[in-house]
């Protein structure tokens, strides 16, 4: 995230507005990216400040080592946990990818020293609320959430 003064005056408007009407959102930071959780499947939707619609599915490399059984996952290096990790999301990423794709919605991965994620997102207009909460509707059908 950029600098504070950056972000689009009509977010506190919005965000206000979606938090009100979507009581899932939640927060990690104080005026910060709404989160919400689609489903039982891990993944989440996230409103950003900035303007952005994200629908991301991730999994924390702790995680994967310990979905490892054969040898020993601690002596592996990052990047090949990192690569067991995003081999384990490929099945849930591939169910929901010719859907949003075909919704607008842009495909990226990423992979830090704690975590790996398939992000899909889209930018999100805040002078039109009506249009934002109509596709957080259609994300939170189309996950079952």
């Amino acid at each position: 995230m950029g600098d504070i003064n950056s972000i689009d005056p009509a977010w506190a408007s919005v965000r206000a507005q979606l938090r009100r009407n979507q009581p899932a959102f939640y927060e990690l930071k104080a005026e910060g990216a709404l989160l919400m959780d689609l489903g039982g499947d891990g993944w989440l939707l996230e409103i950003t400040p900035d303007g952005r619609l994200l629908c991301q599915m991730g999994m924390a490399l702790d995680d994967a080592k310990s979905l490892m059984s054969e040898g020993t996952p601690e002596d592996l290096g990052t990047d090949e946990v990192a690569r067991q990790a995003k081999w384990y999301l490929q099945p849930a990423v591939a169910k929901f990818r010719p859907v949003l794709r075909g919704a607008g919605f842009e495909e990226t991965s990423e992979m830090t020293e704690d975590y790996v994620a398939t992000t899909f997102h889209k930018t999100v207009d805040f002078r039109k609320p009506d249009e934002i909460e109509q596709a957080v509707q259609w994300c939170r059908g189309r996950f079952g959430a």
